[in-house]
């Protein structure tokens, strides 16, 4: 694999670069919509690649880890022959998952003891085997195992939190040499900074991190209940210790207007939920603003779904016959408002990508969070 930069914006840090894998290039800045079980919730393979046209998805070990486990994704012959997916694949270790667990975990030097949320038996990750189980699923980026602390936390918990995630990036770094890829495809590791939103420890992590060179870096912890501001603040610092030649995924970010935002901290890679999961809610996110296509303003909107859309669904259908299908609980509504989404945001990193490298990011950019802040 190999990460070249392309541009920089002269008047943020915004960066336009491409990660070349032996699976097809990512153009950076990217958004990878959330395939958490192996499925980007209620879209076939077929409309994501030909519609939404990711460069690359992600996908979850902690959940594949329970459904289906990996022994039947190595019987499959890895993640994209059992997904029939054939572009990258990253996998965050689970460590997210185990956080969101905080009632049915127990955190030891040796790993983390959790329940299930499945059947309520238990189960342990260790640095090592994370590792183990992102090798037999086979995606190309894979993370590290972290602790992620709480919003808030107390310094010392943060300060132990940070230290219990660099000695399991240890770990996790001797079993990921020490073990051979399982597929054709090559795989790199992704280290993961923390520090909660402590400036001095962030800095810490950060200098550690950027010490391991590693092929790229992660930064977590962030988007856990924090405002904005200081999300921007931690992205900021952390971004200015990372080596600027490596890629720099921001994890579990977010909102259009704060993808926009990190985008010009020098961000390069981007996951969140939000967009197929706010759009089974009937959310949907769109350049001028977002619409709860569920209230009854809409109910004799006869107007297409949104005239400045790249989706097949938003030429199509009104905005009335969608708000008919989410009134009368057809899936078909779930399924329409997931493929706009994702084809907005999608739209709206190479939209980034695009003035990035015309020179006029910035301007773009002030513009549309202005814009993209309207309820409509």
């Amino acid at each position: 694999m190999e990460f070249v930069l392309n541009h920089r914006c002269k008047k943020t840090s915004a960066r336009a670069g491409v990660i070349k894998t032996d699976m097809g290039l990512i153009k950076t800045p990217i958004f990878m919509p959330v395939g958490t079980a192996a499925t980007v919730k209620g879209i076939h393979q077929k409309d994501l690649d030909e519609d939404i046209c990711p460069d690359i998805i992600l996908a979850n070990t902690y959940h594949l880890f329970l459904r289906p486990g990996t022994e039947i994704i190595k019987g499959a012959g890895g993640i994209h022959k059992f997904m029939s997916w054939e572009k990258p694949i990253l996998t965050d270790s689970g460590g997210y998952q185990v956080y969101s667990l905080s009632k049915k975990r127990k955190i030891s030097e040796e790993g983390v003891s959790f329940q299930s949320h499945i059947d309520g038996s238990r189960c342990f990750f260790s640095p090592e085997n994370v590792i183990d189980a992102q090798r037999a699923i086979g995606s190309n980026i894979i993370m590290a195992f972290d602790e992620c602390p709480p919003y808030p936390s107390t310094s010392p918990y943060i300060k132990d939190s940070m230290e219990l995630t660099h000695r399991w990036l240890e770990r996790c770094i001797k079993r990921f040499d020490e073990t051979k890829k399982m597929y054709e495809q090559s795989q790199v590791l992704f280290p993961i900074v923390q520090g909660g939103t402590s400036k001095y420890f962030r800095q810490k992590s950060a200098e550690y991190i950027a010490k391991k060179k590693l092929f790229g870096n992660a930064i977590g912890g962030l988007s856990v209940g924090e405002p904005s501001d200081l999300m921007y603040e931690m992205v900021e610092i952390t971004n200015k210790i990372l080596p600027y030649e490596k890629p720099r995924y921001l994890m579990g970010v977010g909102t259009p207007i704060n993808i926009l935002e990190n985008i010009s901290l020098g961000v390069d890679m981007f996951d969140c939920v939000m967009p197929t999961r706010n759009a089974r809610n009937g959310m949907l996110f769109t350049s001028e603003g977002f619409i709860n296509i569920k209230n009854k303003k809409w109910e004799k909107d006869f107007s297409l779904l949104d005239s400045n859309g790249n989706s097949f669904v938003d030429k199509i259908y009104t905005k009335a016959y969608l708000r008919h299908l989410f009134v009368t609980n057809e899936m078909l509504g779930k399924q329409i408002a997931t493929l706009h989404n994702l084809n907005f945001y999608l739209w709206l990193v190479r939209e980034s990508r695009k003035k990035i490298l015309d020179n006029n990011f910035y301007e773009w950019k002030e513009k549309m969070v202005k814009s993209m802040n309207n309820r409509l």
